[in-house]
């Protein structure tokens, strides 16, 4: 019997990574840390919280003395917990910028020092294919160089070397995935998915950034939960594991997509200025995980529109999101400006 730790499990891939978890391996045991920040959300858990194999610690990831509780007992853990929005780590200023370094580096650290107190068997660092950089042909290796463009993508390649740094100082069992553009049920609606469908639904302008072209290799979460999961069993440590779908889109296709399922008007899409450094693609090449007998299972088209319908048919879930404070400050600062010297598409 396993005992894991997923840290960051109350956010979009880590809450279906928990439900996948219990759904297919009846014999572990789940221990959740999450901050509980804007897009931590209790409601994601609500499935599994009666759960026996359940249980959840609120807490920070830079906080020691909330990891150690978190990880008392646990076998494997799995670090979701992330700052996640390129936009936000544009913003340049502590609270939206700083956050990026202080989370998705210095509470990888914390995560480290306490698993490496612990003996943990195996310790899974989710990742990003963001921290290869603008990918303008082929597809990424996982032996190619770290090229990251965004304080994002150089958070999160700031938090692998520090991983790496422990396997390689302290022979640490440290295993890296790499994911692609993942899309499904409870994503945080400032992401381009939800935030287009969310928007649609309500008649309002789709602010698509630039001239719409940037290119992203799409993967239902499940099929990416499943492959950080078998990356965990069967990965070794010391290595990286590219995990993508694909399915590459650019976002002009997915917005179509978008409202051709919801039966809107592309009247209602907006190209507003593009973000700085927007890279124009990601692709990855994921033949070193699916030597380990990984493949993704859902196809995208379906799971596109089963996503789409899921939004909404859950207008109680991300309403009250969308009208917090929080993510109308957010909102209005990202893209009002934008938005007045915008036109139609």
């Amino acid at each position: 019997m396993e005992k894991i730790l997923v840290t960051g499990g109350a956010g979009f891939i880590g809450s279906n990574f928990v439900r996948v978890v219990l759904r297919e391996r009846p014999e572990w045991q789940v221990t959740v840390i999450d901050k509980l920040t804007y897009a931590g959300r209790l409601e994601n858990l609500a499935e599994v919280q009666d759960d026996s194999r359940f249980r959840f610690v609120q807490g920070d990831i830079c906080d020691a003395k909330a990891v150690a509780q978190a990880m008392e007992d646990c076998t494997m853990v799995f670090n979701f917990a992330a700052e996640s929005h390129v936009d936000r780590s544009l913003m340049g200023d502590p609270e939206h910028a700083g956050a990026f370094v202080q989370t998705d580096v210095y509470g990888v650290y914390v995560l480290l020092e306490e698993a490496k107190r612990r003996g943990i068997k195996r310790f899974l660092q989710v990742s990003t294919d963001e921290v290869y950089g603008h990918v303008p042909e082929g597809y990424s290796l996982e032996t190619d160089p770290l090229e990251p463009r965004s304080p994002y993508s150089a958070s999160k390649a700031g938090g692998e070397l520090i991983a790496r740094s422990y396997f390689v100082s302290h022979d640490m069992p440290i295993i890296t995935t790499r994911g692609s553009n993942t899309f499904g049920p409870y994503q945080y609606p400032e992401k381009l998915l939800p935030l287009f469908v969310t928007n649609a639904l309500d008649d309002l302008a789709l602010p698509m950034y630039g001239d719409g072209l940037q290119c992203r290799d799409w993967l239902f979460v499940e099929d990416h939960c499943r492959g950080i999961l078998l990356a965990a069993e069967k990965g070794e440590p010391g290595e990286a594991y590219n995990v993508g779908g694909g399915n590459e889109r650019n976002n002009r296709e997915i917005t179509q997509t978008i409202l051709r399922l919801l039966d809107k008007p592309e009247s209602l899409i907006r190209r507003i200025a593009d973000r700085p450094g927007h890279d124009r693609r990601y692709a990855l090449n994921c033949d070193k995980i699916k030597a380990l007998g990984w493949q993704p299972s859902h196809d995208f088209e379906v799971n596109m529109a089963a996503t789409v319908k899921w939004y909404r048919e859950h207008e109680a879930w991300w309403r009250p999101l969308k009208s917090d404070a929080e993510y109308q400050q957010y909102y209005q600062r990202n893209y009002q400006e934008r938005l007045k010297e915008s036109a139609a598409a």
